[in-house]
């Protein structure tokens, strides 16, 4: 009878519910605290390593995980037939599972995996925040910003070396930028220390840069803003970030647009809204008014006869123009009926007219207006 099979979840110390991330950070802990050349000549240590990496090797597979979840370790067997191939009790490839997890932690080697110098690496990506008018958002402009990354020193070069020095191979490595540890029959390549990978060093530093070759400047860049941008649109600019490492390319630098409050206008997606004061003999019997726009013109709007308090009035065509699209948003009027405050006599009079023609009772403005 074969013995009973662990849980894989117990032996990561984790639960079903625990994500992919997860997983792989459990994975880590529990493999550093039972790892071979940390435990030299411990057998137990040995097992529970390989009990570690089975459970990885299954739960870091969705579908894998899937069929154990469902059918235990009797899914994971039907698995080896179903799809792929795959054999937990086989234990894999432990080096490719352990490299590929821990990367740089040893270096991006294991257990005689291929080694090499350090791999280039794209620079970080960069982010700068700018504030501009809603004006501005409607008519697009060209803005400088100034702001500071990292780029080649430019005494060295980007060599690291000072003017008249040389490179020569790193006698750590050999020029290969890796180091390998042995230990039993476990190895572990590690990137060399002295010269970070690169398989050389520098004679003698560059002053400026300290042989890092890289120094921390201020860039200056004319970012183009089109038309129709919006507080929390985010523009990309290639290459504008950190440079990378060893030879690799720069990052990107991410512009996110802030679009100050308008004294006048308030802004609702690509439209518009404006509230209007009209008086109450126009909201009754209509008439027209002018309105500005966000163009700084004025237009003409007619308002309709019998105009209510909060109605909105839309001026189709005249908002924002739509961000990477064609057209515009539209401008929204908001009616606020004027009532005055201290009415004079004819007004008063006319009023309680107004309010017998109304059926005799006391009108809103009667109220309002009684001494």
């Amino acid at each position: 009878m074969s013995p009973i099979k662990e849980d894989y979840y117990e032996i990561l110390g984790i639960s079903r519910t625990s994500t992919q991330v997860e997983i792989k950070s459990a994975f880590r802990r529990a493999a550093m605290k039972c790892h071979p050349d940390l435990h030299p000549g411990d057998k137990q240590a040995e097992e529970q390593f390989k009990k570690v990496n089975e459970a990885f090797s299954v739960l870091s597979d969705p579908q894998k995980k899937q069929m154990y979840d469902q059918y235990g370790h009797d899914g994971v067997n039907m698995g080896a037939g179903g799809y792929g191939g795959f054999n937990a009790s086989g234990f894999g490839d432990v080096g490719d599972i352990f490299s590929s997890v821990f990367g740089d932690i040893f270096g991006g080697g294991f257990g005689g995996g291929r080694g090499g110098r350090a791999r280039a690496q794209r620079g970080e990506d960069l982010k700068t925040d700018v504030e501009i008018t809603l004006e501005q958002a409607y008519e697009g402009l060209e803005k400088e910003i100034t702001y500071t990354r990292t780029d080649r020193c430019a005494v060295c070069g980007g060599s690291g070396a000072e003017e008249g020095s040389s490179t020569k191979t790193c006698r750590s490595c050999n020029g290969s930028g890796t180091v390998v540890y042995q230990q039993g029959f476990f190895s572990m390549r590690q990137t060399c220390p002295d010269c970070g990978g690169k398989g050389t060093v520098v004679e003698k530093p560059c002053k400026k840069c300290r042989g890092s070759g890289v120094e921390r400047v201020k860039e200056k860049l004319t970012v183009k803003i089109p038309s129709g941008v919006r507080t929390g649109v985010t523009l990309r600019i290639s290459n504008g970030g950190d440079i990378g490492r060893n030879g690799g390319g720069y990052g990107d630098l991410y512009v996110e647009m802030h679009v100050k409050e308008h004294a006048v206008f308030q802004r609702d997606g690509d439209d518009l809204v404006l509230p209007i004061n009209i008086s109450y003999p126009q909201a009754v019997l209509g008439g027209s008014i002018k309105v500005p726009t966000i163009e700084g013109k004025e237009i003409e709007v007619t308002i309709p006869k019998g105009t209510q308090f909060g109605e909105v009035l839309k001026m189709q065509g005249c908002g924002m123009p739509r961000l990477g699209k064609k057209g515009f948003g539209d401008l929204l009027l908001q009616v606020h009926i004027e009532v005055p405050r201290k009415p004079t006599a004819r007004q008063k009079e006319l009023l309680e007219e107004l309010a017998k023609e109304t059926g005799g009772k006391k009108s809103l403005f009667e109220k309002l207006f009684q001494k």
